[in-house]
């Protein structure tokens, strides 16, 4: 019997308890029941009542079957055969420059007791399979967070782990140059295919394209929540169809929040009954749970069941905003899956090592800037009267201010002039910012653009009062503002870049801005300063929010 076949019959030898809790049909292909109604919202806008007796399950399922996930699907074969070119280039590559891209396939390479075309299908084909065997092409990590460039270095490594051993063990004569030429080579090589995938995927995202079709089941302020962070955030890939919730008020109020704001319009149901013919109608290939409290621990396990046969993803949001996944960590007890939760992170981000990394890489990039910082402080002595730097005081960890220092990019004695124009301020709120001030110059306006007013700062991260990365260094008039956990973004010391730089810059909004950085100092790590560091250099050259 087929795996779906299995679990068709099994459901129906339990599916009255389903259909009570799911809605009507045990499944898309067998006979439909009468069911309660459902209160829908079409697209219109107009309030619709619609029965699973009413729809015809084979028709609906024959018309959504072939398009679900199939972007997907050629995402995985594309990757796939990147894969298999990338490795295959690496491996005739390393073996060309360490034996000699001369020799022939039917040689036999010293140490070996093969011919190169066996050694040459043995790496690809054992790459590959290691590849496979760390799930770095499963459908749940590819194009969806670092989890799969995780798994894909994790591969590599064990890859090469397991030759070494086996050239060890059997006493084969490997030579070092090849592994230190293919090893290195196909890794980076195959993250920077897996990067440039990631990129093309999230450029159809931006344009409503290769997305998931999730349907939120939930109360309306979880819904809405989950909703809304779905809709400001096209690069998880998830758009939302419909949404579900226990009772009448709260669909209610979900509508009347829909038509408050420029979420969109899509179906709302009442009723967890109605789940099952929700996921059917919508056409949903995800169902989103937001929060814990609408299904207790059978619902979810019998909910995952139904799900399971339609092919259908279940994702649970426990509601758990501003941590992040390194932080988290499932541990079984007692047949419960229980999150553990790691305390905040911001200490780490205080430790010698990452001073010694911040003040090592400040003064790398010194010396490599140095004769481009000595062109900008002509250019700017020669645009307008005023010293070439300029010096304002900014608010560091633990509340000492310190100088921190910049190119001047404004006419001099611009601060006095500051009341003046206090009725063109398009800040975020607290931030003073007008889009086209009067007072910057000419040549401040170009290096604002890139950025590169902010050279002198890597003097304040070598004495120790910045880092390369952190929150954005506030004015001592703005910390007086600050009201709340707002205070904890100065646990850490402030960064020339962080992730405001790399979110938009000056188009951020107050609250936007506060919320990425008290997420970075809660969740700081090592990677994740890499990570911002590599993202910098592409939101400079965008130039998006610098003004």
């Amino acid at each position: 019997m087929k795996r779906n076949d299995f679990i068709k019959h099994g459901r129906c030898c339990w599916g009255d308890g389903i259909r009570a809790r799911f809605g009507g049909k045990a499944d898309m292909r067998v006979e439909a029941r009468e069911v309660e109604p459902v209160v829908a919202e079409s697209p219109m806008g107009e309030r619709v009542v619609t029965s699973a007796a009413n729809v015809e399950p084979s028709t609906r399922a024959a018309e959504q079957e072939p398009q679900r996930d199939s972007w997907l699907d050629r995402y995985r074969w594309g990757v796939t055969i990147t894969d298999f070119v990338v490795i295959a280039a690496a491996v005739f590559i390393g073996q060309g420059l360490r034996y000699g891209f001369g020799r022939g396939l039917t040689d036999i390479p010293p140490g070996f007791h093969l011919p190169v075309y066996a050694v040459t299908i043995a790496f690809i084909v054992g790459w590959l399979l290691a590849l496979r065997i760390a799930g770095a092409s499963d459908r749940q990590v590819l194009a969806a967070g670092p989890t799969e460039f995780n798994r894909v270095i994790a591969a590599c490594f064990a890859f090469f782990g397991f030759c070494a051993i086996l050239a060890i063990s059997f006493k084969l004569m490997v030579p070092r140059g090849l592994f230190a030429i293919v090893f290195p080579l196909g890794t980076l090589v195959l993250l920077g295919s897996r990067l440039l995938w990631r990129r093309a995927i999230d450029r159809r995202r931006s344009e409503g394209r290769c997305m998931h079709s999730v349907l939120v089941v939930g109360d309306q302020a979880s819904t809405c929540s989950l909703v809304e962070r779905l809709a400001g955030s096209p690069e998880l890939g998830y758009r939302v169809v419909g949404v579900c919730t226990p009772n009448l008020i709260d669909s209610k109020e979900i509508e009347a929040h829909l038509a408050c704001s420029a979420l969109g319009r899509f179906p709302v149901y009442t009723g967890l009954e109605a789940l099952g013919d929700a996921v059917r109608e919508t056409g949903a290939d995800a169902v989103a749970v937001a929060g814990t409290g609408v299904l207790h621990e059978s619902s979810v396990r019998e909910l995952a069941w139904t799900l399971d046969a339609e092919d259908v993803e279940l994702l649970i949001a426990p509601g758990l905003a501003g941590i992040s996944g390194p932080r988290i960590t499932v541990r079984p007890e007692a047949g419960l899956p229980l999150l553990h939760v790691e305390g905040p992170q911001h200490a780490q981000a205080n430790r010698a090592n990452k001073v010694v990394f911040d003040k090592v890489m400040a003064s790398l990039a010194l010396l490599a800037v140095s004769p481009l910082m000595m062109l900008i402080a002509l250019a700017v002595k020669l645009d307008s009267r005023g010293p070439v730097f300029y010096r304002g005081e900014r608010v560091g960890a633990d509340l000492e201010p310190f100088p921190m220092w910049k190119f001047r990019t404004m006419v001099d004695g611009a601060d006095r002039m500051r009341s003046e124009l206090a009725t063109q301020d398009e800040g975020n709120g607290v931030l003073f910012k007008i889009r086209d001030d009067p007072r910057v110059t000419r040549v401040g306006r170009f290096l604002r653009r890139y950025s590169l007013d902010e050279l002198p700062q890597l003097f304040n991260v070598v004495r120790g009062e910045m880092s390369m990365v952190g929150p954005r260094p506030p004015l001592r008039e703005e910390v007086e503002r600050y009201e709340g956990p707002v205070i904890r973004r100065m646990l850490v010391r402030p960064g020339m870049t962080g992730m405001w730089q790399v979110s938009g810059r000056s188009d951020l909004s107050w609250d936007d801005s506060v919320q990425l950085d008290l997420l970075y100092v809660e969740n700081w790590s090592m990677a994740g300063d890499l990570m911002i560091l590599a993202q910098t250099a592409r939101a400079v050259l965008a130039k998006d929010g610098a003004y």
